[in-house]
């Protein structure tokens, strides 16, 4: 049975997930595993090299480090050459078993116009992610008793995601202006404004080992930058302008947000770093509003076009 289906995953610095939670995934009938390496440095090159090679996964090494999106879309790439119609997204510190991968494939494949999550869990045995909702009014992100079926404006989580490879050609694939964080509800939005939508299958099950190289440390700056600055991201490229406004108007508070998610105690321990991060992040997505949007768009009564 050739290739039909893939299961593709970014590894960046994290060979010693990848070796316990990727091999029982092998050997799954007509499914093949792809590997992206993005560059942290030559020794975690070298070691997933290897593990790939005695697994017998494919593998693509990046020269560098060009975030998830652009990450994914070389894997989704490699996969289509290998033969795939199906693919598979997860995280390296995600797991799910054959019954799973077997049951999201089968459903990209039986609704190619959808992608499709299972409900996540994280290791402790709660409910990680059962769907999102955006609030557009002001930008905030809801994963608490969201059904996607009626939600106003759903997205699906990329730590472990399926979707045909005509759906993702339908809409081009994720924008790797984001790098990381937010690019799951970019792709979200625009599956639905192709016509397409998003499920959560509560039946199925993953497991996602949230947090756990920054557990008791809180968010790291990369986590509070990107947050920050992807949420304007996502504002300049979807958002009408009277609502635009009211996000730029709200960032200070969502910043305040983002970093107490890993904790006040953490915070408190060491504040500068994150604080610093969300501050950069969101003057770098104010610059990105400006750039896509131009100053009219921040302005009363000023207009502008999004998209």
């Amino acid at each position: 049975m050739g290739t039909r289906a893939a299961v593709v995953v970014v590894n960046y610095g994290s060979s010693r997930l990848l070796a316990e939670n990727l091999p029982r995934l092998s050997g799954v009938p007509g499914t093949a595993l792809v590997v992206v390496d993005s560059l942290s440095s030559a020794g975690e090159r070298t070691a997933v090299a290897a593990l790939a090679d005695a697994h017998g996964w494919a593998f693509v090494g990046l020269p560098g480090n060009p975030g998830f999106g652009a990450a994914v879309n070389a894997g989704v790439a490699r996969a289509r050459e290998d033969g795939a119609e199906q693919v598979v997204l997860l995280n390296p510190d995600a797991t799910i078993d054959g019954a799973v991968l077997e049951a999201l494939v089968r459903a990209a494949r039986e609704d190619g116009d959808a992608l499709v999550c299972p409900l996540v869990e994280d290791a402790a045995g709660g409910v990680w992610f059962a769907g999102g909702e955006l609030d557009v009014a002001d930008g905030v992100t809801r994963t608490r008793d969201v059904d996607v079926a009626t939600a106003a404006h759903p997205w699906v989580t990329g730590a472990c995601l399926a979707f045909s490879l005509a759906l993702w050609d339908r809409v081009g694939g994720f924008d790797d202006r984001y790098f990381m964080y937010w690019e799951d509800i970019d792709l979200s939005a625009r599956v639905r404004a192709a016509g397409g939508r998003v499920v959560v299958r509560r039946d199925l099950r993953a497991v996602h080992q949230v947090g756990g190289t920054q557990e008791g440390e809180g968010k790291s700056g990369l986590y509070c930058r990107y947050n920050c600055r992807n949420r304007l991201l996502y504002a300049a490229l979807h958002v009408p302008d009277h609502q635009l406004r009211r996000w730029v108007r709200r960032s200070p508070r969502y910043a305040s947000r983002v970093v107490q998610r890993g904790g006040r105690r953490a915070l408190a321990r060491r504040p500068v770093l994150p604080l610093w991060s969300a501050l950069r992040g969101t003057v770098e997505g104010i610059g990105l509003v400006v750039s896509l949007r131009g100053v009219r768009a921040l302005l009363p009564g000023g207009s502008s076009q999004a998209g």
